[in-house]
């Protein structure tokens, strides 16, 4: 995992703890003195979110202590790894693309973060500058070749 995605889990768990769990725990007591609860959609709604909210929170605990951090800069230039930038020529288009592999928790294609268990991800992985990749996407088949890893 990189620093950066390291440290998102981070603040979202302690928002978790910190901001929703108490916030939840507020709506389960004002949803509780509304009386009987068989019948209180308020009280299951909180229950339910409070279940989610539990369960995210043993989810990103565990993602953390099992989490090595990976600093980009020091991976190999030669070849695609995680945490490695690369930019890719869309060989049909000549369009260029700028992406970083990253793990799942942490893909945003908005960001220009793909996932490494992406398609595209698991293309790129072990390639090396010049090497073309194939791919059947869901529009047809896409061809890039790997301009630079940064």
């Amino acid at each position: 995992m990189t620093r950066e995605g390291y440290d998102s889990l981070i603040s979202e768990l302690e928002t978790l703890k910190r901001v929703e769990r108490p916030k939840i725990i507020r709506a389960i007591e004002e949803a509780r003195s509304h009386g009987d609860l068989s019948e209180n959609a308020e009280y299951e709604a909180a229950k339910d979110k409070q279940g989610f909210i539990e369960g995210r929170i043993s989810e990103l605990e565990y993602k953390l202590n099992q989490a090595d951090i990976i600093d980009p800069t020091k991976m190999p230039k030669d070849r695609a790894v995680f945490g490695s930038r690369v930019v890719l020529e869309n060989t049909d288009t000549g369009e260029t693309v700028q992406y970083q592999l990253v793990g799942p928790e942490e893909s945003n294609i908005d960001e220009g973060r793909i996932s490494i268990t992406s398609p595209l991800g698991k293309a790129l992985i072990g390639k090396k500058p010049s090497d073309e990749l194939v791919l059947s996407a869901p529009g047809g088949k896409r061809c890039y070749e790997l301009i630079e890893i940064l």
